[in-house]
């Protein structure tokens, strides 16, 4: 029996969120699961093609030189995967960000669509 899809929505435009939440989700992915990432308000920032605006964007450097696994790294490793990036439309409008810099791969949708895609699985916020 298939796992049941993970839900992760990220609220947060920081460095470390938008990190952990794409290691769920490229691990999450690793092992089977379906993964949908849901990124809203200034989390919308996780999805954009140069992520360098996200707060404490030098954090990236620093992890990686203790051998952790950057974001570009996690992003492109979740892509991969098939993990189902969203960004919310009604964020995007709120925080006033271009959706034109979002990854190509990025869709543009709202909180239904996330709710569907999620289905009866698990939801996390981060």
């Amino acid at each position: 029996m298939p796992a049941e899809p993970l839900g992760l929505l990220l609220l947060s435009g920081t460095h470390e969120r938008a990190h952990y939440a794409f290691v769920l989700a490229a691990g999450a992915a690793a092992i089977g699961r379906s993964v949908v990432l849901f990124a809203t308000n200034q989390g919308c920032r996780a999805l954009f093609t140069d992520w360098s605006d996200l707060t404490d964007a030098a954090r990236d450097a620093r992890i990686q030189a203790t051998g952790v696994a950057g974001l570009d790294t996690l992003r492109e490793a979740s892509l991969e995967l098939g993990v189902r990036l969203i960004a919310c439309e009604a964020g995007l409008r709120a925080e006033g960000l271009d959706p034109a810099r979002l990854l190509p791969q990025v869709e543009v949708a709202g909180v239904a669509t996330f709710l569907s895609a999620a289905g009866a699985g698990q939801i996390i916020s981060i």
